[in-house]
């Protein structure tokens, strides 16, 4: 039989990172287009913090610029983006901000077929490095396919100014691959799903650092930022290779935006995936414990208070987590966790 697979792999051409990185967002652009123009899309507090910057040197040097100052990641505020990118017939969409601006953009671009950059301001999670994104449909917060960053610029000297919370937060999102990658091996051993040993042992590897260099990851401190960030940047090359979110996202996700869904909770992104893991990997007859202590040297939460959740929240998101990507097989399985075995997982991690 005749070899017919077809796998397509976008992965970033420039990752620029470190101290000052920013400037060097002009460089950037012209080795990745000949394109005048470029849409940035931003928030009003990120837009201070990098996003004028990078209006300012694109402009400086000749390249039509104009900004959209826009708020969550919805339907609403992507078809928006797209129009107004259009209106203003920019090839390239950067992204810069955190989660939500970088999400909106990334789907813009991906609607449009036109070039991302993404401009992190802050490493909360590992959307700023990935071809997802989650757009808010109405209530529900969820993942889409989206354009891949064909460039990353990463200016540590920006990005350590954020809280430190977002910095912890990014690194348990990365965390988080721990049991991502065994919900996959289960699908691909009970279900027959299709699984890429490289991106597995790209997004392990990443989590691995994590669990390496915990002790290493500090508020103010430039080098702690740049090693995150790298991590993220292999959790985005890691679903990139497999195609798909799997590498990055299992069950542990599937408790973060189940908890989104119902409402409770102040936790970012990352701290909810964070304690998710915990709970998973217990799921899993895994080493819960490890990745507690790493959560706690890291700084991120361990326990529901500390998100704003209780008993009940909790049990909740984890009996609906299954229905959150009913396609996607994890060790929650067709049918769910039972409120016992929900308050059981809770009680055993001690994350109450």
């Amino acid at each position: 039989m005749p070899f017919e697979k077809l796998t397509e792999m976008i992965l970033p051409r420039d990752v620029i990172g470190g101290h000052g990185a920013i400037d060097k967002i002009y460089e950037v652009f012209k080795r990745i287009t000949d394109a005048d123009r470029a849409m940035i899309v931003t928030g009003e507090k990120t837009y201070e913090m990098a996003g004028k910057k990078t209006h300012d040197i694109l402009e400086e040097n000749g390249i039509k610029t104009n900004v959209i100052i826009t708020g969550d990641a919805t339907e609403e505020n992507v078809e928006y983006v797209k129009e107004e990118t259009k209106k203003f017939g920019a090839k390239v969409i950067i992204g810069v901000g955190g989660g939500t601006k970088i999400d909106i953009a990334k789907k813009s671009a991906f609607d449009l077929n036109l070039y991302f950059i993404s401009v992190p301001t802050s490493a909360s999670h590992d959307g700023v490095a990935s071809p997802r994104a989650s757009i808010k449909k109405g209530e529900i917060s969820v993942s889409m396919e989206a354009t891949m960053p064909v460039a990353i610029v990463a200016d540590t000297e920006i990005m350590v100014k954020s809280p430190f919370r977002f910095l912890a937060s990014g690194a348990a999102d990365v965390l988080s691959n721990l049991t991502a990658v065994k919900d996959w091996s289960l699908a691909h051993r009970l279900k027959g799903e299709k699984i890429s040993s490289s991106a597995y042992m790209i997004a392990e590897f990443a989590a691995k650092e994590i669990i390496n260099n915990a002790s290493q990851i500090k508020p103010n401190l430039e080098e702690s930022v740049w090693f995150v960030m790298k991590q993220i940047a292999f959790s985005g090359i890691a679903m990139s290779v497999a195609g798909s979110s799997r590498p990055a996202s299992g069950s542990e996700h599937m408790f973060a935006h189940a908890v989104d869904a119902i409402k409770k909770g102040n936790g970012l992104h990352g701290e909810l995936c964070g304690i998710g893991t915990i709970i998973s990997m217990y799921l899993h007859g895994g080493d819960w414990i490890l990745v507690r202590d790493t959560l706690r040297r890291i700084g991120a939460p361990v326990k529901i208070d500390q998100v704003g959740l209780n008993e009940e929240d909790a049990i909740q998101a984890l009996m609906m987590a299954h229905k959150i990507r009913p396609d996607r097989y994890t060790i929650l399985g067709e049918n769910g966790l039972s409120e016992n075995a929900a308050r059981e997982a809770l009680r055993i991690t001690g994350v109450l």
